[in-house]
């Protein structure tokens, strides 16, 4: 059973803690979906400022919406298209802080004005990305990108 805490600590402690809490959630459980669903809704609870979070994940060279938190989005996207796209195309983190700016965004919201998309690997193979959504401007920042990756990361262990 998932008990939320309250990040009560430094930044990097609070991630430190996140990791923790999603490594507790994946780690007996064996459904990529599930997995998928308890990471958003565990990054939709700890993340402030955003207004969506979750997984697009590649099926036959596009990516197609996986399990997210907030408003209605996109369903599929072409690798190499918008912010999530072009992180699978180059295969890296991609950090936007005002997408309005970034050539090719696609506006599945248009309350978004920065965002974060982090490539998401099981077996050493890109299977989709993590995108996370902010009506902020330059809301995401280094630390945000670091320990998001190592959540990632542990994600795809699981996956």
């Amino acid at each position: 059973m998932f008990n939320e805490s309250l990040y009560t600590g430094t930044r990097e402690e609070n991630y430190t803690l996140l990791i923790k809490q999603l490594t507790g959630l994946v780690e007996d459980e064996r459904s990529r979906i599930a997995n998928l669903a308890n990471a958003s809704a565990l990054l939709g609870q700890f993340l402030d400022d955003i207004n969506w979070v979750g997984f697009y994940l590649l099926e036959e060279g596009e990516l197609v919406l996986g399990p997210f938190q907030g408003k209605p989005a996109c369903t599929r996207i072409k690798v190499g298209r918008g912010v999530c796209g072009t992180a699978v195309a180059r295969e890296e983190a991609v950090l936007v802080e005002d997408v309005h700016q970034f050539p090719g965004h696609i506006a599945c919201d248009s309350a978004s004005n920065s965002e974060l998309v982090i490539p998401l690997y099981s077996g050493g193979q890109i299977i989709g990305v993590l995108d996370i959504d902010s009506p902020s401007f330059s809301r995401f920042d280094e630390t945000d990108l670091r320990y998001l990756t190592s959540f990632n990361e542990r994600l795809g262990e699981y996956l």
